[in-house]
Parts: C-alpha cells; structure tokens; sequence
C-alpha cells in the first residue's frame, strides 16, 4: 500500500505562518499536519504502508529532508515530486506517476480527520465524505440505495448532496488511477473551472465500470485558515490530552498555572503564568506574567505580559504587551509597551 499526498499549495489564506513554512509542516498538537495525517491513515490500514509520496511546490530542501523523515518514522520510503503549476488535484496526483501502482491512498494534507472505521479494500475504491451545511464549496457525492457511489460533482451551484468528499481516497488499482489521470490531462478540454479535477477522473471510472463506496468520518477538521487552524489544534488536544499530562523533563514550569489539556514541547520556560486550556507550545519557546488559553504557539518564540486566546503565534516571534486574539507571523516582533 502507498499513500499519496499532494500538498503544492502555498497555504495563502493561512499568511503570515506560510510565508516561511509550508502549511502541511505547520505542527498540530507538537506534529505536523501532513505527519499526523499519514500517521492517522497508516494507523487505519491493515495493509503494510511502503511508501509514501509527497507533492510539493518549490519549499526548498529542508522541507524536503523532513518530509522523508515523517516517511521513515513511519516504517515507510519517502519519495518527493514536485507540481511546478497549480492545475488541479487531478494534476497534482499525476506529478508521483512514478509511485503510483497497486493499491493507493491519495490524502491532501490541508484536512485531518478522526473516524473508527477499518479501509474496505474489497471495494474498487473508497471516498471519504462528511455531511456538511453548504456542499457548495466542495466536492460531493450522490449515493444509490445501497450506498454506492452513483455521480460525483465538483462544487455544485444548487443542492444536490450534503456529503461533503474531504479529501481522502483509496484505490484498489493504482495503475488504471493514473492511466485514466493521463488521459485527462491529455487535453485542456477536459478542464473544468480552468483544472484538471479529481472528481471527473472518479466519474470516469465509475461510468467504467468501477463501484465506490464512502468511509464517513465523525471529525473532519480544516487547517485552512488561521481561525480553523486554532479550532483544530483544540481538537486535537482534547482527543489526545492523555498523551499531554507531563512535561517535558527539559522544560520549566515555575510559579504557573498549567490547566489541561496543553502541549508543552521540549526546553520550553513558563514563568509566573497561567496556560491553557487548549494551549500548544513549541520547543525553545519562553512565556512569562501572561495569560494564554487556546491558542497554537510555535517553536523558539517569546511572550512576555501577553493576554492571549484564540490566537497563532510563529516560530521565532517576539510578543510584549497586552492584546486578545492575534495572528503573528514566524520572526515577528510586536511590543505594546515600546515608546
């Protein structure tokens, strides 16, 4: 079994944190996204994973080498490609050509997910979906009686499905998956909105012959913007929080208030505090006389008199003063007491 996981995009809506660092790498909970999405997937297989592949942009080597080391973690190869355009899912599956064979799991990492279910590897291929309010932003699927997937379609202008496609899938037959993305892309007819989508390639497959079926998840959160990135590291937390009860040896806590559930990383310094709840803190990272609850707070920053909730702070940022519900990029520096 491979996973494939497409993660070109530049994570605009998430500036200023992906000016610096690509959003899947942005850690959850003290994890990256993309490496706590491949972990949930690998933990929900029955079949060995062997390999997992990784669609980036231009995000450098650095990115590249930690990308592989989540592979390795996992017991599996690392492998990289590149989409050097943005023109589509289909097209970003098709840049690990190479990778694809066999049976597959292709996972965009903007999206994780909490579910308890087993992959179905009897079906031809299997879709995740999530009920959602207003289907019209993403893809959607029409079930028949049986609960077989009968038409796909890319967001929809007038209600036809409330199952939301999250962004997972599995697929018993790599080869014929990317053999049909080939044809696709073999023409700009075959477009839609300017892009080469998944779903017409699924629409394809299914009119083949091919049956889908749905895994349905109970969780599906987002890390697309600022506000749902913090909601998700919440999340997160509370699932986890039995994993998060002790600090680090390395770390130092004095005259503060640690109020469950947090993670504090590794040679962290709180000082005359309260944090949390629903407080993630990265390595290297200093607070002193503040007050943060729910918040995501990355590595090698410091925050001093800081009135915090809701907010994301970057690595290596500088915070003093007093403020609520901010969003501070990696090497920022914001001083409210500064004359």
């Amino acid at each position: 079994m491979k996973i494939i996981i497409p993660m070109a995009g530049r994570g605009s809506r998430l500036r200023p944190h992906t000016l610096t660092v690509p959003k899947p790498l942005i850690p959850i909970a003290g994890k990256p996204i993309v490496h706590r999405l491949a972990e949930d997937i690998t933990r929900l297989s029955d079949e060995k994973i062997d390999e997992i592949a990784f669609i980036t942009g231009d995000f450098g080597k650095d990115v590249e080498d930690k990308l592989i080391e989540i592979a390795e973690k996992l017991g599996a190869k690392g492998s990289v490609y590149h989409q050097d355009q943005p023109l589509g899912t289909a097209h970003a599956i098709y840049q690990a050509a190479d990778s694809i064979d066999g049976p597959v799991i292709v996972a965009f990492a903007d999206t994780l997910f909490r579910a308890d279910f087993k992959l179905d590897t009897n079906s031809d291929g299997v879709v995740w979906v999530k009920s959602v309010e207003d289907p019209s932003a993403f893809g959607v699927v029409e079930l028949d009686d049986k609960g077989v997937i009968n038409r796909f379609h890319e967001k929809p202008k007038e209600f036809i499905s409330d199952l939301a496609i999250i962004g997972i899938y599995y697929f018993k037959d790599g080869t014929r998956l990317k053999n049909e993305i080939k044809d696709l892309l073999s023409s700009d007819d075959n477009k839609e909105g300017g892009e080469f989508q998944l779903t017409t390639v699924l629409e394809t497959l299914k009119t083949d012959g091919l049956k889908f079926t749905t895994g349905k998840v109970d969780e599906w959160m987002d890390c697309g913007n600022k506000k749902v990135t913090v909601e998700t590291n919440t999340k997160i937390l509370g699932f986890e929080k039995e994993s998060f009860k002790e600090v680090p040896a390395s770390s130092r806590v004095e005259k503060s208030l640690i109020i469950e559930p947090c993670f504090i990383g590794e040679n962290v310094i709180i000082e005359n505090s309260k944090v949390g709840p629903n407080v993630s803190i990265g390595d290297g990272t200093e607070i002193r006389n503040s007050n943060i609850d729910n918040s995501l707070i990355q590595e090698n920053t410091t925050i001093d008199h800081g009135n915090l909730t809701n907010s994301m702070i970057g690595n290596y940022a500088e915070y003093y003063g007093v403020s609520r519900n901010i969003s501070l990029g990696d090497y920022s520096i914001l001083d409210f007491n500064s004359k």
